[in-house]
Parts: structure tokens; C-alpha cells; sequence
């Protein structure tokens, strides 16, 4: 008569595949879900072209050439978006090249926002449908590029510049392209 009694690795596995649940799970929540690697760091930003909001013509990828440009992605209706605009203001008045790239937004809203708020941009780009986001790799509003002389995409910051992290983060790798560091 043969023996039916379960061998061991088979008595723990239920034990084992929990274990190994609970220590994947935990391994997850340590991580900053801000930290989303982006492919397009260290290449040139997309060629695109879009409409200015506030006056006539354009702005594409050759605008950013020969400037350290930060393009902060945003729109009325984002309540980050407003959380980070006094910083954005401030890096404005501190003499740093702003475009804002205002995403799935409507014209009339986006203009009152800017009246309302202040407008720190240089100029402002408008994306109504994000076509040209999804190029750029933008998950949602606020999102930060910042760019170098050359047009190359140097750093992301996915969420608002307001986070004392994110904000640290950038102004480290700006000081790092330009010799005048912000502060």
C-alpha cells in the first residue's frame, strides 16, 4: 500500500506563494510612483507645432534652440496645476525661460486662468485635443521638461513643482546646465 500523505514542498506551498505575495507587495508600496523613467530623457524633444493661446502664430521644437527652457505642461482645470502656479511665478521672476504647453484644454478657460492667476510664460502652446502631448509622453497635468540649448529633453517632473522634492530635484539639474544657478 502506498503511502498518501502529501510531501512537504507541497503541504507549504499554499504558505510559499503568500509569502512571496506578501513580499512583492511590499517591495511595490516602497516605491515613488512619481519616478516613471521616461524614454525620451536625453533625446530631442518631439517635432511638433502648436497654435500660441494668447496671440497669433505658432511655436514648435526649433523655438526651444539655444535657450534652457522648462515646459510645464497645464491646464484650468487642473487642481495641481494651481497648487504649482506660485512656483512656476516665482522660477518666472527669477529670470527662467517658462513656455507653458496648455493640455486638453478650452481656450476661453485657459486664457480666463491665466488672467486670473498671472501668466508667467513667455508664450503659451495649445494642445486642445494632447495629440502632441502623447509625443512628449505626458501622462496628465502638471507635468515640467526641462530642455537644454541643444533641445534635449534633460529632466521630467511628473506632478506639481510645489513638491518640495520635485522642485529640488529640477533646480539640481538646471544648476547643472546653466552657470548663474537658481535658487
Amino acid at each position: 500500500m502506498e503511502n498518501k500523505q502529501p510531501s512537504t514542498i507541497r503541504r507549504f506551498m499554499p504558505l510559499i506563494v503568500f509569502v512571496t505575495l506578501v513580499a512583492l507587495l511590499a517591495i511595490g508600496l516602497t516605491l515613488n510612483p512619481r519616478l516613471v523613467p521616461s524614454p525620451l530623457i536625453d533625446k530631442p524633444a518631439p517635432e511638433f507645432e502648436l497654435p500660441l493661446l494668447l496671440k497669433q502664430g505658432s511655436f514648435s521644437r526649433q523655438d526651444l534652440i539655444g535657450h534652457i527652457t522648462l515646459v510645464n505642461v497645464w491646464a484650468s482645470w487642473c487642481f495641481a496645476c494651481r497648487q504649482e502656479h506660485e512656483v512656476v511665478k516665482q522660477l518666472g521672476r527669477k529670470g527662467v525661460r517658462i513656455i507653458g504647453f496648455n493640455y486638453k484644454d478650452e481656450a476661453d478657460d485657459a486664457k480666463a486662468w491665466l488672467a486670473r492667476l498671472g501668466n508667467p510664460y513667455e508664450r503659451v502652446a495649445f494642445d486642445h485635443n494632447g495629440r502632441v502631448a502623447i509625443d512628449w509622453g505626458v501622462y496628465g497635468a502638471p507635468e515640467t521638461f526641462l530642455v537644454d540649448r541643444q533641445g534635449i529633453i534633460r529632466h521630467k517632473v511628473i506632478g506639481p513643482l510645489s513638491d518640495p522634492d520635485n522642485y529640488d530635484n529640477l533646480i539640481s539639474v538646471m544648476n547643472s546646465l546653466d552657470k548663474s544657478p537658481i535658487q
